[in-house]
């Protein structure tokens, strides 16, 4: 009976064994399993913020071009504006010069 009991408990110790050794063998399998989905979670990430960047610097270089041509436009409107005035006071100016010219004559003679 002794012997049996013995040869029990060593069954049972080797039944142990491949339970712990099967045990850290899956452990090892999904650790390795949980880096890999970890390391590809990262890559997409990474790959998610360059494309991002990307989106955010070409949406800010339109902005500046939006901005840019605004302000070209305001630009020639303002000078469109000031040569049309000034074409309007140009007779009045070419008058106003000769009158004082025509002072300044008269004053010296």
């Amino acid at each position: 009976m002794k012997s049996e009991v013995l040869k029990s408990i060593k069954q049972t110790e080797e039944e142990y064994r491949t339970v712990i050794s099967e045990a850290k063998t899956e452990k090892e399998r999904r650790v390795t399993s949980a880096k890999l989905e970890a390391d590809n979670l990262i890559m997409k990430a990474k790959a998610d913020i360059e494309e991002y960047k990307k989106k955010r610097l070409a949406d800010a270089r339109e902005e500046a071009a939006r901005t840019h041509r605004a302000i070209i436009k305001a630009g020639e409107e303002r000078a469109a504006a000031l040569r049309t005035r000034g074409k309007k006071n140009l007779e009045k100016a070419a008058s106003l010069l000769i009158e004082r010219m025509k002072e300044q004559l008269h004053a010296e003679a």
